[in-house]
């Protein structure tokens, strides 16, 4: 009796421990299946989930630029290896590195924000000697009080030293597209462009964003798919291009340390304006394009103007820079016809649809009076001119000139003209090094949630099995 209540103990037992087996099995089976269900979810996150805005192709950029008749790839290889090492060249030229500019001007939009309260806001003016006669200085300085600058920040003011060269063999003509008069000389002074680089000046704060929300809101307000005309959304394009390309240029010249004067890339800032949005870098590559267009369609013009300042060697220089830009061979083979604006304008709304683009297009250029940071009013007013020579040049005759309407520049909107381009060419060439980079930080980031995750579900699955491992043994 006492034999076989042993063996039923023992059976007993054994049973218990199968019982436990199973659940023990269970259990792991259980925390093994939650683990690849959540492996599974945050492996959709990281891989499928790409489409997030985040990290997934926001700097990858393939295929045929919108509008344009170029792909993203190349513009980064040309623009690499012909038209940025020309274009810097160029733009330190003495041709190209002076412009005349009218930098003493009232809103005629708002009241003035009375910014120049404020300290280091006064500008130096050049002593009569330093200009030579054919710049026109103004007959008469103007009073401190009447100068505009900005938040107190010496980075801001414009340099105006300049050297005695002296340009010649150029006309005088008004732009349809910008409201500044180039022959209002009474007004107008020369900057030199490479003492006064457009950079990081302090110029934030509501005086900014007015500007960009009045020429957004109430000149090129932005479109939705299928609800604006081409044209409108050509101007539109244009502008957050630029504006793209402006951020980039503060974000790449950036004063990191004021107490020491330590000035460089300021990435994060890069980021947070443009390269976390592909519409912004896609409307930079087109509004680089579009300039380009106008700049090659512009050749016969260009190739014949006097690039005459005095000194032969470096005017030499300038053609022979301005010949290779215009017929360089791989250029030609690789994006003969950047843009086509062929397309815009038809049917017979298209002179009228042209009067009014051309309206709220001076309007943003006299949007530049109201900049409240002297030199970003400098290079506002270049680069809009720059756009609006880009926009005279390839609208000024319905596309194409005829004999009794030649094409008709000014040496001020050629010089603005080839400093925009090569604003747009360096900022293409900063967003081809600096997305990589970014590319590779948002993917780690991305990462990160997902391998804390399985960490996670590891410790738990290694807790559950510990756990019955140690009831099973007791």
């Amino acid at each position: 009796m006492v034999e076989e209540n042993e063996v039923n103990e023992l059976k007993k037992t054994e049973n218990e421990k199968r019982r436990s087996g199973w659940r023990l099995g269970r259990s792991a089976i259980a925390a093994i299946l939650v683990l690849m269900i959540a492996f599974g979810v945050t492996f959709l996150y990281t891989e499928k989930g790409k489409s997030c805005p985040c990290f997934q192709d926001s700097r990858k950029y393939t295929g045929i630029v919108e509008d344009c008749c170029c792909d993203y790839e190349t513009v980064d290889a040309i623009n690499g290896a012909v038209l940025h090492p020309l274009l810097q060249g160029l733009v330190t030229t003495p041709f190209f590195r002076y412009f005349k500019v009218k930098l003493w001007c009232d809103c005629p939009f708002w009241p003035d924000d009375g910014m120049c309260k404020l300290r280091d806001c006064s500008v130096c003016e050049c002593p009569e000697t330093e200009f030579p006669e054919s710049f026109r200085r103004p007959p008469l300085g103007l009073a401190a009080d009447d100068l505009k600058c900005q938040e107190g920040k010496p980075e801001a003011a414009v340099d105006r030293t300049l050297d005695s060269k002296v340009f010649r063999g150029w006309i005088e003509v008004d732009n349809p597209w910008t409201v500044d008069d180039e022959t209002d000389n009474g007004e107008m002074t020369y900057v030199n462009l490479l003492l006064n680089p457009e950079r990081f000046t302090g110029y934030t704060g509501p005086s900014a964003r007015r500007i960009w929300d009045a020429i957004y809101s109430e000149n090129c307000p932005k479109y939705a798919s299928g609800e604006i005309c081409q044209e409108k959304k050509v101007l539109y394009k244009l502008i957050s291009g630029l504006h793209s390309s402006i951020s980039i240029h503060i974000a790449a010249d950036y004063l990191l340390d004021e107490t020491k004067n330590q000035w460089g890339t300021n990435p994060d800032l890069m980021y947070d304006r443009v390269l976390q949005y592909p519409e912004r870098v896609r409307n930079l590559y087109f509004t680089f394009l579009f300039v380009l267009r106008a700049v090659t369609k512009a050749k016969d013009y260009l190739e014949q103007a006097e690039y005459d300042t005095g000194n032969p060697e470096e005017d030499l220089k300038a053609q022979s820079l301005i010949r290779q830009l215009l017929y360089n061979p791989k250029l030609q083979a690789a994006c003969p016809v950047p843009f086509d604006e062929a397309k815009l304008w038809k049917g017979q709304s298209g002179p009228e649809l042209k009067q009014q683009i051309q309206k709220q297009f001076r309007n943003i250029s006299a949007l530049m009076d109201c900049v409240g940071c002297e030199k970003c009013r400098l290079w506002g007013k270049l680069q809009v001119l720059g756009l609006g020579t880009a926009l005279k040049i390839l609208f000024s005759v319905d596309g194409e000139y005829r004999q009794d309407q030649h094409l008709q520049l000014q040496r001020n909107e050629v010089i603005a003209l080839v400093n925009l381009l090569n604003r747009l060419s360096e900022s293409i060439k900063l967003v081809q090094e600096m997305s990589p980079t970014y590319e590779k930080t948002m993917k780690g980031l991305s990462l990160q949630p997902a391998a804390k995750f399985i960490s996670s579900w590891n410790r738990l699955l290694k807790t559950v099995l510990g756990n019955r491992l140690r009831k099973l043994t007791l």
